[in-house]
């Protein structure tokens, strides 16, 4: 009997490519090949990329040099670049680096098996399209969502694409425009996965408050679908990212408010705090704006933890205008932020802006700055929380320390707690009574499990 090819995926970038990495690992495992221990042993190396920020390129181009000697003495071993690196870059990926055999864009995922067939007779393959193709993405079977980093949790992506211009993101270049998914469609891959052992699912979307506006041609799905996705019997958690707070309506607070399953966390990207820089970024909403529709939030959702992403030294910003993003981000009271150096990407409006850039210099102590208001915000919402006892989905052993388990709160924050003689496998549910509180984490004590996990497969994925 013939020994199966094996595979490994590198991802690089955000959840829609982590998840896009579940599909490809999915139709690895259709096509007959087995997950390898890494990516050195493995006979198909696929990197799934980004290019949302410069050092993405950078690490891309990094790994697959340290993969060249390996190519050398496996001349059988493949290596294929798919993402939106290659959907931007294209031919360029085999000038940079010829031993790459397969490039593919972000729209014809379900091709990587074909092409890689093709490369091994053929030799080097560019196969980018510019537009999503329907029957080629039909064959992204519900096999493929066994497949998963974590089993008992899962995405769904209800859209595709981007409708907005923001000045200094390519998604809309590399993903194209905003095409969301049948709703029908949604509820069926979500009622497989609850079948499947999955409890929590995460919508993934670029604006998932658009949801459904390309359908219907008149308002968004997204509340309706965050109330139906609740229904389904099995699924305890549903979260999603990520929301446009200028699309942020009503009727999806609600939904949140009065769908249980609806976890209480909303990643609300605010960018900057300066209302002439989210004009020049083309934000589509004031500072004053921002913060209305989150004290709104937070008063129709108990309990709401908020995270945002926030963007330092964009082109033009002065030092009275970053002084008044750290106003808002401390007044706002956040309890985590992702930050961010803004990065010149070519396509988008804020590369052209060269003439504004900041100086490195002064973008590092500003980062400085904000990261030392984003702590103690974070600090003090995660001290407030001693004493409390908190629902915990469990993940596994913690990273670091053995002895201790790792989870998540409904709130979605990390929560370390010590290996006691009850069997918690990762996907149990648990109560854990909060002991401390740090910036980035909680610490806890067990206090009940509640009930063990429902899944029953685990293929690890490797991420970078």
């Amino acid at each position: 009997m013939e020994t199966p090819r094996t595979f490994a995926i590198r991802t690089f970038g955000c959840q829609m490519n982590e998840h896009d990495s579940e599909r490809l690992a999915g139709l690895m495992v259709a096509d007959g090949l087995v997950a390898a221990a890494s990516d050195l042993e493995a006979d198909v190396v696929i990197f799934n990329t980004c290019t949302i920020r410069e050092n993405a390129d950078l690490k891309l181009y990094s790994a697959l040099g340290h993969l060249k000697a390996q190519k050398e003495l496996r001349p059988d071993m493949q290596i294929a670049v798919g993402g939106c690196m290659a959907q931007k870059d294209r031919g360029a990926i085999l000038e940079r680096a010829g031993w790459v055999d397969v490039v593919f864009g972000t729209h014809n995922l379900a091709s990587a098996p074909r092409l890689l067939a093709r490369a091994r007779l053929d030799g080097p393959v560019v196969e980018i399209l510019d537009s999503p193709d329907p029957e080629a993405n039909r064959d992204m079977a519900p096999a493929l969502y066994a497949v998963r980093e974590l089993p008992f949790a899962a995405w769904i992506t209800i859209q595709t694409g981007c409708d907005n211009t923001c000045a200094y993101c390519i998604v809309p270049s590399v993903r194209g425009g905003e095409i969301s998914r049948p709703f029908d469609d949604l509820l069926a891959e979500a009622t497989m996965l609850a079948d499947s052992g999955v409890t929590e699912v995460t919508v993934l979307g670029q604006n998932v408050n658009s949801y459904g506006r390309d359908i219907t041609r008149r308002r968004p799905l997204f509340a309706e679908l965050l109330r139906a996705l609740g229904e389904i019997d099995g699924i305890e958690r549903i979260r999603f990212t990520s929301p446009h707070p200028k699309d942020l309506r009503p009727e999806t607070v609600a939904a949140m408010a009065e769908t249980e399953a609806v976890c209480p966390q909303l990643h609300l990207p605010l960018q900057s705090g300066s209302n002439r820089v989210l004009r020049a970024m083309r934000r589509g909403y004031s500072a004053g704006r921002y913060v209305e529709r989150l004290a709104a939030a937070r008063t129709a959702i108990d309990d709401l933890a908020v995270t945002t992403d926030l963007i330092v030294g964009f082109p033009g910003e002065t030092d009275a205008e970053f002084d008044e993003t750290l106003e808002v981000a401390a007044a706002c009271e956040f309890d985590s932020a992702y930050t961010f150096i803004f990065s010149p990407r070519a396509g988008t409006r804020g590369a052209t802006m060269v003439d504004q850039f900041v100086p490195e210099d002064v973008i590092r102590s500003r980062f400085e700055r904000l990261k030392e208001v984003l702590d103690r915000s974070a600090l003090r919402k995660h001290e407030a929380r001693v004493g409390r006892r908190e629902e915990v989905l469990v993940e596994g052993t913690s990273k670091r320390n053995d002895a201790m388990l790792s989870g998540r709160t409904r709130q979605g924050k990390l929560i370390h707690f010590p290996v006691s003689d009850e069997v918690l496998r990762p996907g149990a549910l648990v109560m854990v009574d909060v002991v401390h509180g740090a910036p980035y984490h909680l610490m806890g004590e067990l206090a009940t499990p509640l009930r063990g996990p429902r899944h029953k497969v685990r293929i690890p994925l490797l991420s970078s």
